[in-house]
């Protein structure tokens, strides 16, 4: 690893004559787990439990269950992010708004698990009190929804960032987006819908609000103020402030008082093409004509995509250099509304196809691809740009750790792990993680001497934004390992097995064309963000092109009656029928012949 400039000891690389510089406040950091000093770990699983284990054992204390069981979508929560604790409480928030579900967050005792409180981010039924920490807001919130948004779901839901302030007593939460997506079926295209990718501050003790600031108003793309929240103190207009910054999917780097919520700055951080900027009286963005594909109902090109400009991967901040490092995805997807009969979204809850639909041809196809790039940049949030960039060889990378020892620390979907410059970006010393990376590197010393650990292994969720292209589909995207690193040390991996790819068949038959085009839809709504765009997929997932089984009599057991339920594929029974399957099918054959003709084997 390596030993920049004799700049001595560092939180990611060290000598042993000096001390690592201490770890970052509990507010800037993000992790799966959270430590209580009294010895205790809490955990959130993906099926909604919070438990409470013994620090030296592993062994259960307490377990609960964080889902509203009673609600009509009580099935369709997870969780995804980190619990927070604050003031004996632990809070938690919860996943889903692509499946209808209305977003809360709720705080626990760390000694009992008991419920203390629970704030819910978007209203419920009007006139129907939830008995919660929320009922203030929500009445008033109620006021910009329009429809029956409360059967739809709603969404909000904090899937990601929660901070906690000491100084201040406050604790800042992201919320998601809307749910579904598009705000014409949730909304009937109207009001800002409060508080969908807003930051919330509340007191960690109650839960009572005390501000918010809304940065996608009205939310109809997925635009969600989840990424994670830096707390710091930085100069604006010469004198210290303690700041809250956030750069979120939307494309814009934010920067906001943390005890009043008032917006400090707003600067576009990436490409983006639905604003022209943000009017910084009213703290709004100032929307683009057509950016509201749902208003004439037209497919619209816009960047950043859903995938954001900045997604879950961690950012960082250096209190040495002032600037934070960002993994920057430039993105874009096309917008392509399936109409406002709520009876057609099928198999997800988005309201878009998801930007592979019919009206998708392959020269916008080609386009959205070569749109989507990734970096590790540097920004200055005092002067409002970047200091420095590096490409990247993917456009879906890992989450960033910054040093003391002035290095930047970023793993890729490439199967490579690198040191940078923190100054001025250069790149200092990789290593072949054999695996593509979407977690952070961490860092810790033991006895004296300093460790960078890093989890690689390329699931989940990152081969579905944007993972079909994120890497060569040549390897598979394992195996997963935990990667532990110090100066000095002599290790070595053992080599990637080599991936046989199936080959690339036309069928026999050329596929009914009308049936493909009713694939592609489907396919569109219910497959394509696990198996890729135009059923091109990075080897996480099945490239169902090539699969001798999706194109094959044995799909139907597979997709209506989970037969691989057990390897990740669950049961479409509900949204497809067998007709659904056959024009899917097609799709797939159509897609097959026309990559074959095109050379592809």
């Amino acid at each position: 690893m390596p030993r920049t400039r004799g700049r001595g000891a560092s939180c990611g690389v060290t000598t042993r004559n000096r001390a690592p510089a201490p770890p970052p406040p509990a507010a800037a950091r993000s992790a799966a787990a959270s430590r209580w000093r009294g010895g205790r770990v809490f955990a959130a699983t993906l099926d909604g439990r919070l438990l409470a284990l013994d620090a030296k054992t592993g062994a259960k204390l307490w377990e609960v269950d964080t889902i509203d069981r009673n609600t009509p979508w009580a099935d369709r929560y997870s969780i995804t992010g980190a619990p927070r604790i604050a003031r004996g409480k632990v809070i938690i928030g919860n996943s889903g708004a692509e499946f209808a579900v209305r977003g809360y967050v709720t705080a626990y005792d760390v000694e009992t698990g008991r419920k203390a409180w629970r704030f819910y981010t978007v209203p419920g039924k009007p006139g129907v009190a939830d008995g919660a920490a929320s009922d203030p807001q929500m009445a008033k919130a109620s006021a910009t929804w329009a429809g029956e948004w409360w059967t739809k779901g709603g969404g909000g839901t904090v899937w990601d960032s929660i901070v906690y302030d000491p100084e201040l007593d406050l604790l800042y939460l992201g919320t998601g987006n809307g749910s579904p997506w598009n705000q014409a079926i949730r909304s009937d295209g109207k009001g800002d819908n409060l508080f969908v990718s807003s930051i919330v501050a509340l007191r960690p003790e109650t839960g009572e609000y005390v501000w918010h600031y809304q940065e996608t108003p009205g939310d109809t793309w997925d635009y969600t103020a989840t990424q994670n929240i830096i707390l710091a103190t930085v100069a604006v207009d010469g004198r210290p402030r303690r700041v809250l910054m956030q750069a979120p999917k939307n494309g814009f780097f934010y920067m906001l008082d943390r005890a009043t919520g008032k917006l400090l700055s707003a600067t576009p951080y990436a490409k983006q093409t639905w604003t022209t900027g943000v009017d910084m009286k009213t703290g709004r963005p100032i929307e683009t004509p057509g950016a509201r594909y749902y208003v004439d109902g037209k497919p619209v090109l816009q960047s950043p995509g859903s995938a954001g400009a900045h997604n879950w991967y961690p950012m960082a901040f250096s209190p040495q250099t002032g600037l934070v490092y960002i993994p920057l995805l430039e993105s874009a997807m096309l917008y392509d509304p399936v109409g406002t009969d709520p009876s057609r979204l099928r198999g997800n809850y988005t309201g878009v196809t998801l930007g592979d639909g019919p009206r998708l041809p392959p020269a916008a196809r080609d386009q959205v691809r070569a749109m989507s790039r990734g970096f590790i940049m540097a920004w200055d949030p005092v002067a409002k740009r970047a200091r420095w960039s590096r490409p990247t060889a993917t456009d879906s990378n890992g989450g960033v750790l910054a040093t003391a020892g002035g290095l930047v620390f970023a793993g890729a979907a490439d199967r490579r792990l690198a040191a940078y410059d923190a100054t001025d970006g250069r790149p200092l010393w990789q290593f072949d993680t054999r695996a593509g990376v979407s977690a952070p590197p961490v860092t810790y010393r033991l006895d004296g001497v300093q460790y960078v650990a890093l989890v690689t292994g390329w699931g989940g969720a990152a081969p579905i934004a944007g993972g079909d292209f994120a890497m060569g589909r040549e390897e598979r995207i394992g195996p997963n390992r935990l990667l532990v690193f110090r100066l000095g040390a002599k290790g070595t991996l053992p080599p990637t097995p080599v991936f046989e790819r199936p080959p690339l068949e036309p069928p026999a038959t050329a596929p009914d064309p009308a049936a493909a085009r009713r694939g592609q839809a489907l396919f569109a709504t219910s497959c394509n963000r696990c198996h890729g765009i135009a059923a091109v997929s990075a080897s996480a997932y099945p490239d169902l092109r090539r699969s001798p089984v999706a194109r094959s009599e044995a799909i139907y057991p597979v997709v209506l009656e989970g037969a691989l339920a057990d390897r990740g594929m669950p049961s479409f029974a509900k949204v497809l029928r067998r007709q659904d399957v056959d024009d899917i099918r097609a799709y797939l054959d159509s897609r097959a012949a026309e990559d074959h003709a095109a050379g592809e084997r």
